[in-house]
């Protein structure tokens, strides 16, 4: 992944995020299946796929503990 989309899907909401991993999820199944066949010929792709798979997982995981640090830091202003 560039960092340009990087950048993009930096400002995407957790709903989104969710939706980008599960179809890449599913582009990783497709593609080792053509890997077994013999159709596929790029090796890489899956690995490259599985890595941006762990960083929108990544950015998921911080945005979720940025809001909760938000909460805390909302409560404690009452």
């Amino acid at each position: 992944m560039k960092k340009k989309e990087f950048q993009e899907i930096r400002n995407k909401k957790i709903a989104e995020l969710e939706k980008l991993v599960s179809k890449r999820k599913q582009e990783v199944i497709g593609l080792q299946a053509k890997v077994k066949a013999g159709q596929e010929k790029n090796l890489k792709k899956a690995k490259n796929l599985r890595r941006e798979i762990a960083q929108i997982l990544t950015l998921i995981r911080e945005k979720e503990i940025l809001e909760k640090v938000e909460k805390k830091e909302v409560k404690k202003d009452k």
